[in-house]
Order: structure tokens, then sequence, then C-alpha cells
């Protein structure tokens, strides 16, 4: 694309360019498709994202945020009025020609919430303009420490000029960050056993259907010779798939022989709790509440509407934040104050909109919040009278009810 060739420093790249730190979690990506948990398992975002509720709670949030309006602002005195500058409709309805504003936030927390960090570069033309936003695949980014010990982003990826990148050039969104604030942690690779275990089940448990619902076992007896113990085995295999299949009695045991199972059945390994029990671990790792999961199983109706409250306060409201201050910082400038970005997200506290507005009925009625300051909350231009505390009257409109004040007076 055209994006790549403007506002960038090129860099020669060679194997040996001690500039770019080779680091652990870099080599393994480098070098490997994932990384083995304790349960035997290759753990990385694909496989992670084969169980069922990692892929539920990475779309669920991504989705969510991706769905939110993102609206760009302009201060005028004490009220604010939606800005029609280009950066505007490039945030709210495309970052580019070829990506919505929509794909390119879903594909942002998608990054961050399984490899752990997103890049989008701001693109802009000769006069220092923004013309839009192009993500970066997080994989081919490596960060290191520039001149002024300001960060740097190293942009390698397959048939692209080796970049690099100054730290306002990029838009960068981290799930965790480590203690150089240069590294950042990897959500799916520092909670590989917990994901392991839920892979390993789904695998025993399609294993287990495969072998007719019969656990691994022993065949025991007096067995003249290698031949005849493998002949017998591969019998008895076939003679149990063929009882499974067409639902029959299974064919009897030789006289003087003996099943055994190996290890456990799925009854006492209590596989179908365990599967239960890691849906409440992923929705930890991703703070959100196991009813978004499809997790009904402690649901009732008054805690499913109070976990809906906990999704947007404490788990959607810290992405938003981080998010909104990430691009006023990188887009609008540190000193900027008169125009930002900002999330709405009264559509997710719409069924909570009735304690809203009680809210503001008793803070107005009581002197408590002027008018002005309610709507403001509400994302609503300022009424030419509404900036004078009020009590509790009749209801009539608020001019009408200044003009009959003078006429007494």
């Amino acid at each position: 694309m055209a994006f790549w060739n403007r506002d960038k420093t090129e860099s020669r790249s060679t194997v040996e360019d001690p500039t770019v730190p080779l680091t652990s979690a870099r080599l393994i990506d480098m070098l490997s498709d994932g990384i083995d948990a304790e349960s035997g398992v290759v753990v990385n975002t694909e496989s992670a994202l084969g169980v069922p509720a990692i892929w539920a709670a990475v779309n669920f949030i991504s989705g969510t945020i991706a769905g939110l309006p993102l609206m760009v602002y302009e201060k005028s005195g004490d009220s604010r009025e939606k800005s029609d500058r280009p950066i505007a409709s490039i945030l709210h309805d495309a970052v580019s020609d070829e990506m919505s504003s929509f794909d390119w936030r879903k594909y942002t927390f998608e990054r961050v919430l399984t490899s752990g960090r997103s890049f989008t570069l701001i693109v802009k033309d000769r006069t220092g303009v923004i013309t839009g936003l192009e993500p970066l695949i997080p994989e081919h980014v490596t960060v290191r420490r520039g001149a002024g010990g300001l960060p740097e982003y190293v942009y390698d990826a397959p048939g692209i000029r080796k970049r690099i990148y100054l730290s306002r050039q990029v838009i960068d969104v981290s799930f965790a960050m480590k203690a150089d604030l240069l590294n950042h942690w990897n959500p799916i690779r520092l909670h590989r056993d917990t994901i392991g275990l839920g892979i390993a089940a789904t695998k025993y448990g399609s294993r287990l259907f495969q072998n007719g619902g019969v656990p691994p076992f022993v065949l025991t007896g007096n067995f003249q010779s290698g031949g005849a113990l493998n002949r017998a085995s591969d019998d008895l295999q076939k003679a149990i798939r063929k009882a499974s299949k067409d639902n029959r009695l299974a064919v009897t045991i030789p006289t003087g022989h003996e099943l055994k199972t190996i290890g456990l059945d799925p009854a006492k390994s209590q596989l179908v709790e365990l599967k239960r029990f890691l849906i409440e671990e992923y929705a930890r790792i991703y703070s959100l509440p196991p009813v978004f999961l499809q997790d009904l199983s402690h649901g009732t109706f008054s805690n499913t509407e109070q976990q809906d409250l906990h999704f947007v306060k404490h788990t959607i409201k810290r992405w938003v934040e981080q998010f909104e201050q990430e691009l006023n910082l990188k887009i609008f400038g540190r000193g900027e104050q008169e125009i930002y970005a900002e999330f709405n997200l009264d559509g997710l506290l719409r069924g909570d909109f009735k304690t809203r507005m009680d809210g503001y009925a008793q803070g107005i009625q009581n002197g408590v919040l002027k008018p002005n300051e309610a709507r403001r909350r509400e994302n609503l231009p300022d009424d030419d009278h509404g900036g004078d505390l009020m009590i509790q009257g009749a209801t009539v409109p608020i001019k009408s009810q200044g003009e009959s004040d003078e006429s007494e007076n």
C-alpha cells in the first residue's frame, strides 16, 4: 500500500543487526508455533481460540468496543460540540480506504486480548495532516529504546522494507506492560497451563467418544505369544467400536481374561465439572462475568443484571479509557485540551436508563445539580435556561417559572 512509503525512517535489515533485541518471547514466536503446557498440549493463539470460552471472551469484548460510537468533540466555553474535522470521520467511520473503524477497533482488541498488544500507524500527508490509520502486524514489531530514551518501533514484515517509527507515530495498546516498559505480557502464553488444561480435556472427551465411550483399558490374561496378544487386542478394539456403532452388546471376553481400565473414567475425573470450572478461570483472565461466556449455572434474574453493570463499569470502562487516552495523546498531542476523542457508553447502559434519570431528577429538584450539568453527562447540549440551581415546584417550563418569579417581585 501507499501508506508504507510515508513519514518513515529507513533502516537496513541484517541478521546481525545489534539494534534489534532478540528477546525470549520473540525467539519463541520465530522458532515455534507455540509453547508446551504442563498438560502436554501446544498452546498458541490458534489453539487457544479453539477453546469456546476463550473464543467467546475475545469476540465479546472486541466486538463490544468496536460497536461503540467513537466521537470527536471540540470544547466551546463550558459546552462541547461534535467536531466536523476529517479525523472525526476517520475514527468514527473508516480509518482507510480498505478498513472501517469497526473492523480496525475489533482487530486491535483481538490482538490485545490474544497476543497482548496491538500497534497502529498514524498515516499523514506531506503537510502533517492525518489521512488514515494502518494496523501493524504485532508479531513483526519490535520495541526498543531510541534517542533520548523514547520508544522506537521496528517494523520488519515479509515483503515490506524494514521501517523504524517514532513513538508519536504509533498508537500502542497493550494488555499489561512488563517492568522495562518496552515488552508486554502475552495473556495466552502467561496462562498457558490453564488454557492447555481446557484443550486437553476437550481432546480427551473426543477420544473417549471415538472409542465408543470406553475409557483406556488393558486386557489381562495368559497369552502364549506376542502375536496372539496383538490379535486379541485388535479383535477386542474392533468389537468395542462395532458394538458402539451398532448399539448392541460387545463380544464376550475370553475365559480367563479380564479388562481393566487405565486411569479414570470421565465421571470419576469430573470432566464436566472441570470444563465448567475452566469457564470461570477464563472469565477471570479477561475480567468477564461468567454469564457473558454463556455460563448461567449460577445466574439468577437479579445477579445477571448486576453482572451486566459490572461488565460496563469494571471491564469495558478500563479498555475504553486506555484506548481514549492513547488516541488523544498520539493524535491530538499532550497539551491539547480543546479537541478529544471519546466513546459513547450510553448504549451499554441503556438498561439502566431509569436509574440515571431518577438520580438526575433527585439532584435537580433538591438543588444539587444544575439541569445543564445533568445534560452534559448525557452528551446533550446546554439549554439557555438550564444554568441555575432549581428546587422542586410546579411542573412548568423553566423559562415560565422565571417569568412568574419576576412578576411576583
